[in-house]
């Protein structure tokens, strides 16, 4: 196993596995307790949409050490480490305390959030409309599952690999590999460069529970309860869903054919 340097924001500490198939994480004993009781209609959830950006979980573990109990779960690795990314962001759909903190920014592989996503990528990833509908669907089924479970503060995590940045360092020295064996989804930025998204949902062990009900409360007499990333199931579902198909995933504009510029161009130039 091989331990990862960016732990999460509860302390788990990751590992990932030597073919770069698997992560393991630390969870606690209430994650692990609401994992046994969610699993038998998650997995039914997960035949049932093949195309699912939710976790797969192929195990729960209980190790002693030290005299202590650790509990471990083993997962898909959205991330594999042969794969160079150029930016990666957790992304919620709030906008309350969601930017990178400066200990964030000071990684080699930095995780970003909402807010600096907005800042880097205003106009968004844009996909073909094929694959947008389809990435919108998905979302949208995957956030019904984890509403009837009442679980939310998830994020969606999104890495991204500029396949043009990539060739303008081969042009000057390095190697690229023209073979595409490393997944992804195709898409592109605002300028047209050619990117790969690696994408999927996490951080689904959180219920809405009392804890999290007082939280929100809270947040929300201090500020706009609408932008706090805790909130109930529903509310939040929708939120994430609406943030991620209208602002962090577009559909690349359609060209106008070629009749349309010919009947344009024929207008001539307007009288005023």
């Amino acid at each position: 196993l091989i331990e990862l340097s960016n732990s999460g924001a509860s302390g788990s500490l990751f590992y990932v596995s030597s073919d770069d198939e698997f992560i393991i994480k630390t969870v606690q004993h209430k994650e692990a307790e609401f994992l046994q009781k969610l699993l038998p209609g998650y997995y039914m959830n997960l035949n049932q949409n093949p195309r699912t950006l939710l976790p797969k979980f192929y195990g729960l573990y209980c190790v002693q050490a030290g005299g202590k109990n650790i509990r471990i779960v083993v997962m898909n690795n959205l991330l594999p480490r042969s794969v160079r990314m150029h930016l990666k962001y957790d992304l919620k759909g709030s906008t309350y305390k969601r930017r990178a903190s400066q200990k964030e920014r000071e990684k080699v592989f930095p995780t970003f959030k909402d807010l600096d996503f907005m800042q880097d990528i205003p106009d968004g990833l844009f996909l073909d409309s094929d694959t947008y509908n389809a990435l919108c669907k998905t979302l949208q089924r995957d956030c019904l599952v984890l509403q009837s479970f009442k679980i939310m503060d998830y994020s969606l995590l999104v890495a991204i690999r500029n396949l043009c940045s990539i060739q303008g360092e081969a042009r000057r020295g390095g190697t690229f590999d023209t073979h595409d064996q490393m997944g992804g989804i195709p898409a592109r930025n605002s300028r047209g460069e050619r990117l790969l998204l690696y994408i999927g949902i996490i951080d689904v062990l959180q219920s809405y529970r009392f804890v999290k009900k007082l939280e929100h409360s809270w947040k929300a007499l201090v500020h706009d309860g609408d932008t706090v990333s805790v909130h109930r199931p529903s509310f939040y579902a929708e939120r994430f869903q609406r943030f991620m198909c209208h602002t962090v995933f577009r559909k690349i504009p359609l060209k106008p054919s070629p009749s349309k510029k010919s009947r344009g161009g024929a207008a001539g130039p307007r009288r005023s």
